[in-house]
């Protein structure tokens, strides 16, 4: 499939996913989010022109998605923090899930921590 076709469908679903809960989210809400005018981004979503890539890198952050799946090189919408431990697939369900409870316990510690100095400073 043509890079144009991907982009331009993969810009306008996540568009339309996004204003299904916010009617905000037009084409002239993107235009104005990413600085180009409405008939620009128009014609991104349309597939008839392709946005440069500092425009390309700006629609993946309003969208919260990684470039490579705006372009079609992959279909995750966005890696996960996994990815950075070599992914989810290196660990077992159960060891994910005490990394998960060992990292609740740090950042309840943390907060209580926090707590502490904050009542400490009031004395």
């Amino acid at each position: 499939m043509d890079i144009m076709v991907i982009v331009s469908k993969r810009l306008k679903a996540e568009r339309e996913t996004l204003k299904q809960n916010d009617p905000k989210w037009t084409q002239e809400y993107v235009a104005d989010l990413i600085g180009v005018a409405r008939p620009t981004y128009t014609a991104y979503e349309n597939g008839t022109k392709l946005p440069p890539i500092d425009t390309f890198n700006k629609l993946a952050d309003v969208f919260d998605v990684d470039t490579d799946y705006l372009s079609g090189r992959s279909d995750i919408r966005k890696k996960d923090g996994m990815f950075f431990f070599g992914g989810p697939n290196r660990y077992t369900p159960d060891e994910i899930a005490e990394m998960e409870a060992a990292l609740e316990r740090y950042r309840e510690m943390k907060e209580r921590a926090e707590k502490a100095a904050l009542e400490k400073n009031k004395e």
